[in-house]
């Protein structure tokens, strides 16, 4: 217990005990005195915290923390499960920067731009994103495709690959369209005009399944906002915080993160504080969900929605 009394001061009691396995109560006992009823409180809430923390592979801030605390029944303020964190150094993920795979072919026509940035919709199967990026690995470049479902942000596809072609993005629609229930005419498929996206094979399976093919401009990440928010997400909380030796070792940690805490687990403020697979089968039961999917993202585009008139109006509903 010399060690704690010696750094208190520079990192806390209950850090320090909490790296070294000690209850707090055992140190205030040796100390010859108790800590008062706030300190026992913080210590208690700080553990939660914690058991929060790690359930979230370590990837929650103060808010989504606090949410599961009020979910969980604590009523406590975010300023202070914030300075709890703070102190005993616990954060959330961050983003580093990265490379692009876009890559435009001007021999493709690529077709029109359906969804404007308004990255909303009223009902499941109404609004697809897709996109694909990289992920490193001893063994080499990984790259991931996936297609997500605007309404409740559930990656509702995914393919992983060690060459980005157009049969990437494609084994990934196809997986969509395999475990959603897609009624002809009423989807809009969005992408960016990768060269990918804009291959004939591609837009014609979109055609065939009767989904609405849309991409956004070259170069502009905001036309495509909600898929690129995905895949910084997914970098932040996955890809940057691990190191694989194979691909193969990359696929099975992507695989657990999509579907074991994604779409069942992990919590989204513009979701109400919902998972996607709550927040669909919240919708599923007639209830009205709270939140509204795709403002946080119109917002941050820096501009409001703008619906278009015909099929993007009806497939992106306001």
């Amino acid at each position: 217990m010399s060690f704690v009394q010696q750094h208190k001061q520079a990192f806390g009691v209950e850090p320090l005990l909490a790296v070294l396995g000690e209850p707090v109560s055992t140190f205030y006992d040796r100390a010859g005195h108790r800590p008062s009823a706030r300190a026992l409180s913080d210590a208690a809430l700080l553990e939660r915290i914690e058991a929060i923390w790690e359930a979230s592979r370590q990837t929650y801030g103060s808010p989504r923390v606090h949410a599961m605390l009020l979910r969980q029944g604590h009523a406590v303020g975010e300023n202070r499960v914030a300075h709890l964190m703070a102190k005993a150094g616990i954060e959330g993920a961050h983003l580093r920067k990265h490379w692009k795979t876009t890559r435009q072919d001007a021999q493709n026509t690529a077709a029109p731009d359906l969804v404007d940035r308004n990255f909303t919709a009223q009902a499941p199967n109404r609004l697809w994103v897709a996109d694909f990026s990289y992920i490193l690995t001893m063994q080499g470049v990984l790259y991931l495709a996936t297609v997500l479902d605007v309404f409740s942000r559930k990656i509702v596809g995914w393919q992983m690959s060690d060459r980005m072609t157009t049969d990437l993005v494609l084994s990934a629609f196809e997986m969509a369209l395999w475990r959603r229930d897609v009624v002809r005419q009423q989807l809009v498929h969005h992408s960016d005009k990768g060269s990918q996206y804009t291959a004939l094979s591609f837009t014609q399976r979109l055609v065939d399944a009767g989904v609405d093919p849309s991409t956004g401009s070259v170069g502009d990440s905001y036309d495509n906002a909600m898929a690129e928010s995905l895949f910084s997400t997914i970098k932040r909380e996955l890809i940057y915080r691990q190191r694989w030796a194979t691909r193969h070792d990359a696929e099975l940690a992507i695989f657990s993160y999509i579907e074991g805490f994604y779409n069942p687990e992990r919590i989204q403020d513009a979701l109400g504080m919902l998972s996607p697979d709550e927040f669909e089968a919240l919708h599923l039961s007639g209830q009205r969900p709270a939140g509204a999917p795709g403002k946080a993202d119109a917002a941050a585009a820096g501009t409001a929605p703008q619906a278009r008139s015909g099929l993007a109006a009806q497939a992106v509903p306001r």
